[in-house]
């Protein structure tokens, strides 16, 4: 029998089925919504060329203020790719369809010409911003810039999900390590595993790390967490790399435990499944809520 289901006391298709039955829809705390640190570490370096370019504002003559501000204040021209919620220093703007000849903008030049000033000033007009400051559409630059920021964040909650879920499990592996006298480390290598416990793996690349290396009388447990909140392609490849992870580190005489969650699974049960047939462990949240961890580090 398998050691999870020893411990839940359960046949392994009893206990797949109240896995699936018992996955969370949403784990959303109060940090998903807005990085509000990045988005502060963003705008600060440049907000007073962001105050500077503010002087654009309601310019009906735009073109010849635009280029005038950018030859007396040049630095400005670093905060051209925040106003259009652009990360790269440099672009190329497609100028002739017919012919495909395309102009090149360095937002990293440091002494514009005229001629490269009016080409920037060209550029903000073009772009449609230029149009926004002119029409006073725009009020302050500075808050603009936040938005874009809060937007561009936005397109990181995903990544946030993988970050919700480890910090919610951290409460529950460092809870179980204290009850267990046991240790962990968070994002472990191989590194840090020699040089906190002495104890030397083998990895199958130098960019591994393991979300969660728990150490209990020299005897290592691996955990690697994810949630899925809708299906895809992702959930099958993930559950045949955790296959291959788990006999790696089995080899070695770790083991590995698979925590994972979300209704994502309900609809791609068989890869799941797949993975539990040849694995000792897999749990979701409610496992861990019900005290599952702390039985697995005190009985094996």
């Amino acid at each position: 029998m398998k050691k999870i289901c020893e411990i839940a006391e359960l046949s392994e298709d009893e206990f797949f089925s109240y896995f699936i039955k018992n996955l969370k829809v949403k784990i959303t705390k109060w940090d998903y919504f807005v990085n509000w640190e990045k988005v502060i570490k963003n705008v600060k370096p440049i907000e007073r060329e962001l105050n500077l370019l503010n002087c654009l504002i309601g310019k009906e003559d735009f073109i010849r203020e635009a280029s005038e501000l950018i030859l007396e204040y040049p630095q400005v021209i670093k905060a051209i790719p925040k106003l259009l919620a652009i990360r790269e220093n440099s672009i190329e703007i497609l100028v002739d369809v017919t012919k495909f000849i395309y102009k090149a903008f360095d937002f990293t030049i440091n002494k514009p010409n005229r001629e490269k000033a009016t080409d920037f000033a060209r550029f903000l007009l073009d772009s449609g911003i230029g149009k926004f400051l002119k029409d006073r559409e725009i009020k302050n630059l500075v808050d603009y810039v936040t938005g874009v920021e809060v937007g561009l964040d936005s397109n990181a909650r995903k990544n946030r999900t993988g970050s919700l879920m480890e910090s919610i499990v951290e409460v529950f592996v460092a809870d179980a390590c204290a009850v267990n006298n046991a240790d962990y480390i968070s994002q472990a290598t191989a590194s840090k595993i020699k040089n906190k416990w002495g104890i030397n793996i083998q990895i199958d690349k130098s960019s591994r790390q393991i979300d969660f290396a728990i150490n209990k009388n020299n005897k290592l447990y691996f955990i690697e967490t994810n949630f899925y909140g809708g299906g895809g392609s992702k959930l099958k490849s993930t559950a045949g790399e955790y296959i291959t992870m788990n006999q790696f580190w089995n080899k070695q005489g770790i083991e590995f435990l698979w925590i994972t969650d979300g209704q994502g699974w309900v609809s791609t049960q068989l890869p799941l499944r797949e993975y539990f047939n040849q694995a000792d462990y897999l749990l979701n949240l409610d496992m861990l809520q019900k005290g599952y961890l702390n039985k697995i580090l005190k009985k094996f």
